[in-house]
Order: C-alpha cells, then sequence, then structure tokens
C-alpha cells in the first residue's frame, strides 16, 4: 500500500501515432519524445493537433475511448518503460471535459474516490481530500456539498483536487482552467505548482493560453498538425525566439505579445452600427440552477437590443449560465420577468419559454457550456444542417462556408462526439449561426480555442451584431470582449450591475 507520493514517471515516445477509428487521417504521428522523470511541460499545437489524444494515450485510455470499433497505433508509448495501459494508476488525468469525469454525488466522495481505488491507506484520505479541496478554492464546501449543485468551473476545480488527491507520479491536465475565472485560473496554476513540487510528479499540462503557465514549466513541446514536434525547448527559447514566433503563430499557438486578429491577416472587425429595437426585456429577474434550488442571482433588469454585445462576467458559481439558459427560453426564472419584445416575438406570445423549438430557433439561439449537451446527429454535416432543417430554411451555401471559416470542413462525415475539444466547441457555435437567429447566447465561446479559430470567432460573432443580431457571451474571457468592444454585465454575489452600461443595458441591480 502507498504511504506517499508516487515516483515521479519518465514518459518516452517513439514514432507513436494513434488514428481514431473511422478516421482517414492520424490524431498523432511520427512522435518521438522523452520527457525526464519530474520534468514539468506544457503542450501546445492547434486545435484538433492531437494534445488530449497523446494525454488519454499516456492515461492509458485510449482503447476505453473507441469502444467496440477500435483504433490502430503505431510507434510505441511508455511510462517507465510499460505500456500506458498496463501502469494505470501511474497516472492522474484531469479531462477536458469535467462534466464527464465527475461521477459521485458528493463533493468529498468525489475527491476521495481516486485515492481509494489506489489503496491509499483510509487513515490518509482525509487529509488528502482536505488538502486537495483547499488547493483548488473548494475548501469552503461542505464534503456532503452535491457535486450536481456546482457549476462547470467549480467541477473543473473538483476534478482537478481529485487527481491531485492521487498524487501521482505523472500529471495529465487537459486545459484546467480554461472555464476559470480570473483569480481561479492564477489559483488553481498555483496549486498544481505547490503539488507537483511537493511530490515531484512529472507535470503535462495543456493549454492554448501559454502566458499563465510558461512561469511555471521547464520545457514547451508543440505538436506540429501534420505530426511529430514543431519545437520543443525552455520556454523563454520556444516562445520568445525571434526565429520561431512566426512559425509558431502561423501554426496557431498562442504567442505571448501577438495579436491573433492582426496575425491571421483578415479585415478589420467590421463598426458596429447604430443599436436597433429592443428584443428581449428582464425586470427584476432572478434565476436558480433548478426548481426546488435558491436562486444564485436576483435583481437583474437588462434589455437586449439588435445589432449589440454583452459579455456576462463574474466569478465561477455566480449565476452566469444560468442566467443565459433564463434568457434563452430554456428555463423558467425564480422572479421577475423576461419578455420577448414584437420585433423578437412577432405574433408569438410574449415568454420565450413557452415558444415551441421551430418558433425559438430562428429567435433565440444557445451555445450550452458543455457543447456535448446540444449535438443531436451522428455527422458533422447534419449537425449543422439541423437548425435550418427544423425551420424549413435552405441554407447549404450558409452551413458550407460556416465549415470552412471555422476550420471544420475536413470533418464534416465524422461523429461530433469524436471531436477534440475546440473541435466541438466550434461546431455547437456553428450549429446556432447556421440557423441565423436574432438573439445570440454564448456560454464561454472561446473554450479551447488556438489563435486562429479564436480570430475567427471574434470576426463571425462581430459580423453577426453588425447584422443585426444581439449577441451575450458568457465569458471570463477578457480578450474576447475587449476585442468585439462589448459592454459587460458583471455578476456576483446574487447580483448583476452595469460594469461598463452602453446601449445594450439600461442597468441592473440588486
Amino acid at each position: 500500500m502507498p504511504e506517499g507520493p508516487a515516483a515521479p514517471a519518465e514518459v518516452r515516445a517513439e514514432g507513436f501515432g494513434w488514428r481514431h477509428a473511422g478516421r482517414r487521417r492520424p490524431a498523432v504521428s511520427g512522435l518521438d519524445l522523452h520527457i525526464r522523470a519530474g520534468e514539468k511541460v506544457l503542450l501546445l499545437g492547434a486545435s484538433g493537433a492531437g494534445k488530449s489524444t497523446l494525454l488519454h494515450a499516456l492515461a492509458g485510455i485510449l482503447a476505453d475511448d473507441e469502444g467496440d470499433g477500435g483504433g490502430e497505433q503505431a510507434g510505441r508509448l511508455s511510462i517507465e518503460g510499460a505500456d500506458p495501459r498496463r501502469a494505470r494508476g501511474r497516472a492522474g488525468l484531469v479531462l477536458q471535459d469535467p462534466e464527464s469525469q465527475v461521477v459521485l454525488s458528493r463533493v468529498g466522495d468525489e475527491v476521495a474516490f481516486g485515492a481509494e481505488n489506489l489503496r491509499v491507506p483510509a487513515a490518509q484520505i482525509p487529509a488528502r481530500t482536505a488538502q486537495a479541496l483547499e488547493d483548488v478554492g473548494l475548501g469552503h464546501l461542505p464534503p456532503g456539498h452535491p457535486t450536481a449543485a456546482l457549476s462547470g468551473g467549480q467541477k473543473q476545480r473538483l476534478a482537478l483536487a481529485a487527481v491531485l488527491a492521487m498524487q501521482p507520479g505523472l500529471l495529465l491536465l487537459d486545459e484546467p482552467t480554461a472555464n476559470l475565472d480570473p483569480a481561479g485560473v492564477l489559483e488553481v496554476r498555483d496549486a498544481v505548482a505547490r503539488t507537483v513540487e511537493r511530490t515531484g510528479a512529472t507535470l503535462i499540462v495543456v493549454e492554448h493560453r501559454t502566458a499563465v503557465w510558461a512561469p511555471v514549466v521547464d520545457r514547451v513541446l508543440v505538436l506540429a498538425a501534420d505530426g511529430g514536434l514543431l519545437a520543443d525547448g525552455p520556454p523563454e527559447q520556444v516562445l520568445g525566439g525571434q526565429g520561431i514566433r512566426s512559425r509558431l503563430a502561423a501554426a496557431g499557438v498562442w504567442v505571448p505579445g501577438l495579436d491573433p486578429l492582426a496575425a491571421d491577416g483578415g479585415p478589420p472587425l467590421p463598426a458596429p452600427g447604430t443599436p436597433g429595437d429592443t428584443l428581449l426585456t428582464a425586470e427584476d429577474l432572478a434565476v436558480a440552477p433548478s426548481r426546488h434550488a435558491q436562486p444564485v442571482l436576483a435583481g437583474v433588469d437588462l434589455q437586449l437590443r439588435a445589432g449589440t454585445m454583452l459579455g456576462v462576467v463574474g466569478p465561477n458559481g455566480a449565476g452566469k449560465s444560468t442566467l443565459a439558459l433564463a434568457l434563452g427560453g430554456l428555463t423558467a426564472p425564480r422572479a421577475g420577468s423576461l419578455r420577448a419584445e414584437p420585433a423578437l416575438r412577432g405574433t408569438l406570445g410574449a415568454e420565450p419559454r413557452r415558444w415551441k423549438p421551430p418558433q425559438l430557433i430562428p429567435r433565440i439561439g444557445s451555445v450550452f457550456q458543455e457543447p456535448e449537451h446540444q449535438f443531436l446527429t451522428g455527422r458533422v454535416r447534419d449537425e449543422l444542417a439541423y437548425g435550418p432543417r427544423r425551420i424549413r430554411r435552405e441554407r447549404s451555401a450558409v452551413v458550407e462556408e460556416l465549415a470552412e471559416r471555422l476550420r471544420l470542413g475536413h470533418l464534416m462525415d465524422v461523429n461530433p462526439f469524436t471531436l477534440s475539444g475546440g473541435e466541438k466547441r466550434r461546431l455547437s457555435v456553428a450549429t446556432v449561426l447556421a440557423a441565423a437567429p436574432q438573439v445570440l447566447l454564448l456560454d464561454e465561446p472561446t473554450f479551447g480555442q488556438d489563435a486562429r479559430t479564436w480570430a475567427q470567432l471574434v470576426r463571425l460573432l462581430a459580423e453577426q451584431a453588425a447584422g443585426g443580431r444581439a449577441v451575450v457571451a458568457v465569458t471570463h474571457d477578457a480578450d474576447f470582449l475587449a476585442a468585439l468592444d462589448a459592454a459587460r454585465l458583471q455578476v456576483g454575489g446574487g447580483a448583476a450591475a452595469a460594469e461598463r452600461p452602453a446601449d445594450a443595458l439600461r442597468g441592473a441591480g440588486a
């Protein structure tokens, strides 16, 4: 039985590659690398370059991912000389989607689960659980707190806490801070840094935003989209070397000091037009995550007008996603009112939640925080065409254009559930844009994006607002809101306030 942290693990890849079942192209190919025991590595690459696939392979779960369809491996991958599938328990993986990693109903049980399965002595588990929760900023929650009541960002912290409590020799983190508020990003990064310092564990972390993690890693690896490595070396050499910065930018890597919108060579963003008719009005709105839960947010007053951009910002758990669901007509407000104005509803009733899907789709489109929650078909092509078909609009040219602009054109016949996290996010945005609703509600629309796809999403949404639609984004991405010059609704402490008033807002208060 283990009495302390596992020994740090060495990783080797020799011509390693993997092709997922049903795909013509390998996700990873021709990979040769050696990561020394105890080394801290930041793994970069374009969206879809195979970063998550490599982490899954190291965790020994790729065969599980493929189900009965199998997959095809080339070369060799090893942890301490052993195939990762025969070394389970040596690596701890935090998945890109924390929703798929939370398995138990109570916070304390969830964090203890992995350590229990590794046969950590029972006397050690309570202390490990408490320390892990404290490290990720969830120490204020009682062990019996229901995991279902956590926000997406809190679940991301919880998944990390569960892996930290295992104290594995190889810590694999797949975008562990992507859905966290700015303070939470640094808190979680520092928790990881303290843990690997204390345990000596080998660390491989995947993140698109390099500035946060570069100070705490020894080495940066960049996967090339066509196989192998594009770059390998110390952070200051890979991210600061003049000779390589342009190549990294062209590959979609977030290079410190480079503006993705300038680097992608696209035209200037369209200028915002004059705000148009009011589409949605909220008055003294209160929202709750479920029918029997207490409101997490109250006193929201706002007007959404055609041709405007609004960012909903605030800490994890403040009610941002819950507000978006209510504005989208998908949940009932707990108090106050949400009214669709004549310019939006036409001859329909004033309450969006009472509209039928064919009535809602062309009026209000919602992009959920978890992309998988809105996929309904078995092919990317069908997913993009689903909304237009429901409202009997022929938009095949628009579907093809969206696919190409968002780098999904080569994936049209692929099952949406097998895409990378960044690809899933772009598809979820594209499915809503394809139906051209008058109001767009997007929850973390830039999650998992490389610099090129981030720039394309910014351009697409700027075009939506310039074309007369109201765009609302729940986001922690300050660069995204700044690029779009969006008004902001600050959420926190159970209330909302206009942080930067604009025509999109009428004001808000508790």
